[in-house]
């Protein structure tokens, strides 16, 4: 099935960490690339004030593993990268790694919502997404060029100096 999974990170040495982390999720097995999107410079949204902007990707991949063995993954990656989960909703961070749409599945699970409850309504995930994938969609919500086309861009810019590479 196919798997959408947002990157970002706004300390550090912020593209460097991307990077990083396209290049360990792949280190297992379990996961096919398929694509990895532009990087785009993002305002932050939410948290405390004066935070650093945030670099943004997706990433599309193929798999059979379980989303919740997905999510272990990409928990995995982030605290390789010195994540710190703490009491702060949406601070800064070395890196981010979402689970947006995995298939079709559709859970309510406190640890593991999928679709992403709010993805759906987020610029600095579906600007990129839409360049990875056009005909991407999102289960119960639609398709991602139409979620888009109703959304404000301002505070998403296409960095296009920086370009992740696919992963080995």
């Amino acid at each position: 099935m196919k798997a959408v999974l947002a990157l970002g990170s706004n300390l550090g040495r912020r593209f460097q960490t991307l990077q990083g982390a396209l290049d360990v999720l792949f280190d297992a097995p379990g996961l096919e690339f398929v694509a990895v999107s532009p990087v785009y410079e993002t305002d932050p949204v939410g948290g405390p004030e004066g935070q650093r902007s945030y670099l943004n990707a997706i990433v599309i991949v193929e798999t059979k593993l379980q989303p919740r063995v997905l999510l272990d993954r990409a928990q995995s990656v982030e605290n390789a990268f010195g994540r710190v989960r703490g009491s702060e909703q949406w601070g800064p961070r070395t890196l981010d790694v979402d689970l947006i749409v995995v298939g079709d599945v559709v859970s309510d699970d406190p640890e593991l919502t999928l679709p992403h409850p709010r993805a759906y309504e987020r610029a600095f995930v579906l600007v990129p997404w839409a360049q990875a994938d056009p005909e991407g969609e999102i289960p119960g919500h639609g398709r991602v060029a139409d979620l888009l086309a109703g959304l404000d861009r301002a505070g998403v810019w296409l960095r296009e100096d920086l370009k992740l590479q696919r992963p080995d």
